[in-house]
């Protein structure tokens, strides 16, 4: 998948973005009917284990059941085929998306003052500093998170796409490019990325005072425009979004057990490594989604400019802004 899409896909999208799913005044319906179901996109199986060990799972009135994906554009295609109600993603895919005239609005959001991603050395080389990225081959996956974070370094570094080479690659294959020495820079996510350090000899990243230049975490939950027009799916929905800052919020107050569900009995990684991980993340926030639509514009704006767009993308038709008061409620409460 690739935002390097044509016109007319473009003037879709600017179709499909005023879905009356974005409609700032009408209320999200509360009432979830019995037998309702919601399939939800999860990565690398952290959603789910976050809503069974917080306990929040066994209280859904919906029936919710998760489809396990790796990258953005893979639930995209899953979104078209009609097999998704809801997703966990980065910050690209709800751009690629408009792009790509699908209209799955935004209703949620998830930030820290942690960055998204940290840049991963193949073994035998040093990258001390942003500026050092300069001739490097960088891992590159368009559609996903990783996209606007290499290019944000590149800017950082007063770098341009024509000053390094981005090597295609599916997100699943950034692990083994790097070990293998097939990209000298990787993109990598955990647990991804401290397994890579333990496990392979040479390894090194990018040094952490570097990777604060860069911009800090922000995720999305984005729901298809058919269930969101379906009061019942709305409204399991609705329950979803408060739920889910209801679990973010046991993870960052109960450390240990958040670590021994996921990092430790579902990712197979140290008790000492997993803490290490859950600690940098830091404390979650959940902004409302009026206060993200500056931050998401920058987004559309800096892939726009590095040639990936070939129309400027309005980013708050990105958004079902209904979503604010359950969020204000969610954190309120």
């Amino acid at each position: 998948m690739t935002l390097k899409i044509g016109l007319a896909a473009l003037m879709l999208a600017a179709a499909v973005g005023s879905s009356p799913a974005g409609a700032a005044n009408d209320a999200v319906p509360r009432d979830v009917p019995p037998g309702t179901k919601l399939v939800v996109a999860d990565q690398n199986e952290a959603l789910q284990t976050l809503m069974k060990a917080s306990g929040e799972q066994d209280r859904f009135v919906a029936d919710v059941t998760y489809a396990n994906f790796l990258g953005g554009p893979a639930i995209l295609e899953a979104f078209r085929a009609g097999a998704l109600d809801l997703a966990s993603v980065g910050n690209t895919p709800p751009i690629q998306a408009q792009a790509a005239g699908e209209a799955i609005p935004i209703v949620a959001a998830v930030t820290s003052a942690v960055v998204d991603y940290s840049l991963a050395v193949r073994p035998g080389l040093t990258v001390k500093t942003l500026e050092d990225l300069k001739g490097k081959r960088i891992s590159y996956a368009e559609g996903t998170g990783r996209q606007p974070f290499v290019l944000h370094a590149l800017k950082a570094a007063g770098l341009t796409r024509k000053d390094v080479v981005l090597v295609p690659l599916r997100v699943s294959d950034f692990p083994d490019a790097i070990r293998t020495g097939q990209v000298d820079v990787a993109v990598l996510n955990e647990p991804h990325f401290s397994r890579y350090l333990a496990d392979t000899e040479g390894a090194s990243a990018l040094p952490d005072s570097e990777h604060d230049r860069l911009p800090r975490r922000l995720s999305y939950l984005y729901a298809s425009t058919k269930a969101l027009s379906e009061p019942g799916k709305a409204a399991a929905i609705r329950d979803f979004v408060t739920r889910w800052i209801t679990a973010k919020r046991w993870a960052a107050a109960n450390t240990d057990a958040w670590v021994k569900a996921y990092f430790v009995d579902r990712q197979r990684l140290s008790a000492a490594d997993g803490r290490a991980i859950a600690v940098s993340e830091g404390e979650p926030t959940f902004p409302l989604l009026s206060e993200l639509v500056p931050r998401q514009q920058e987004l559309v704006d800096i892939i726009h400019e590095a040639g990936d767009l070939p129309e400027r993308l309005d980013a708050s038709r990105q958004f079902d802004l209904r979503f604010d008061a359950v969020i204000a409620a969610a954190t309120r409460d």
